[in-house]
C-alpha cells in the first residue's frame, strides 16, 4: 500500500468523519507536513499510528487541522454595519426571540461578541446565540471564556470595561455573557443543520474550503434559515453565485434569503 497523503485522507476520515478533500490540498498538506515533522514522525502511516495511540497526539492534530484564529469583533465596520442595519430590521420584523447561530465558532470570540452587541437592544436575559465547532478542545476554551490581549484588541472599550475581568495578562469574560451561549459539536460537512434560524454568522472558515464544499455549506445555510433571515460572511469570502444558491445580496458581507 501507498502511504501517500490520499492515505492519510482515508485514515483522518476513518478515525474522525473530517473529510479533508473538502480543504484546499496544497494548503492543509502544508500544513499536516509541518505537524509530522514537528513531532518527529516519519511517514504518514507512522504518523495515523501514533494518531490511533496517543491521546495529546490526536488533539493536537484535530486543534491543528481546524483553522482557530478568531478575534473579538473582528473586522469592526462590519460588525457596525450588523448593529445599525441587519439587527434592528430583524428586531422589527420577528421581534427580541431572534434565533442565532455563530457556526464554526471557534474560541467563542464570535458568539460572544454577538450577545454584546445584541445587549444594545435587550435584555441579556433575553439573548441566547447557539454556537457550534467541529473542534471539542476550542468548544472547551470558549466555555473557559479566558483571552488574551490580542483577542481583545479591536474590542470597543464599553464592551471590554463591562464584560471583563483582568487576571493576570489575560481577561476573563463575565458569566453573564458565557450563560446566554450554548456551545455543541457540529461539523459542517457531516451534520444535519438546524432551522429556523434568523441570523446565521460564519467568518473567515469557509476560505479553507474547495469551490464545491463552500457552496454545499452556502445551500445548507439558506435552508435553515428562515425568509427574510440574515448570513453573516468574512470580509474574504464574498458568494460570485449567490443567487443560484438562493440568496439576495444585501452587502459585501451580508446576504439575505429572499421571501417568497
Amino acid at each position: 500500500m501507498a502511504f501517500d497523503y490520499e492515505y492519510l485522507v482515508k485514515a483522518v476520515y476513518d478515525l474522525t468523519k473530517i473529510d479533508l478533500n473538502s480543504y484546499k490540498e496544497k494548503q492543509m498538506k502544508r500544513r499536516i507536513d509541518a505537524l509530522i515533522s514537528k513531532n518527529g514522525v516519519k511517514g504518514y502511516d507512522k504518523y495515523v499510528e501514533c494518531l490511533k495511540t496517543n491521546k495529546d497526539m490526536f488533539d493536537e492534530f484535530i486543534n491543528y487541522i481546524t483553522i482557530n484564529v478568531s478575534e473579538f469583533y473582528r473586522n469592526p465596520d462590519q460588525w457596525q454595519l450588523l448593529e445599525k442595519n441587519v439587527l434592528p430590521a430583524l428586531i422589527k420584523k420577528y421581534g427580541e426571540n431572534l434565533k442565532i447561530w455563530s457556526a464554526a465558532c471557534s474560541t467563542g470570540d464570535e458568539p460572544y461578541t454577538l450577545v454584546m452587541v445584541l445587549s444594545k437592544f435587550m435584555p441579556l436575559n433575553k439573548i441566547k446565540i447557539y454556537a457550534t465547532d467541529l473542534d471539542k478542545t476550542v468548544i472547551g476554551k470558549a466555555k473557559v471564556g479566558l483571552y488574551n490581549e490580542k483577542s481583545l484588541a479591536g474590542l470597543p472599550k464599553e464592551f471590554k470595561d463591562k464584560y471583563f475581568t483582568k487576571i493576570g495578562t489575560s481577561y476573563q469574560i463575565s458569566d453573564e455573557i458565557k450563560s446566554r451561549v450554548e456551545f455543541k459539536e457540529h461539523n459542517l460537512l457531516r451534520d444535519t443543520y438546524p432551522t429556523n434560524y434568523h441570523l446565521i454568522v460564519c467568518r473567515n472558515v469557509l476560505i479553507y474550503f474547495t469551490e464545491e464544499a463552500k457552496d454545499e455549506v452556502f445551500k445548507k445555510f439558506c435552508q435553515a434559515l428562515v425568509p427574510g433571515g440574515y448570513l453573516f460572511i468574512g470580509s474574504t469570502e464574498q458568494i460570485i453565485n449567490h443567487k443560484e444558491l438562493g440568496f439576495d445580496r444585501q452587502s459585501s458581507f451580508f446576504y439575505v434569503k429572499p421571501e417568497k
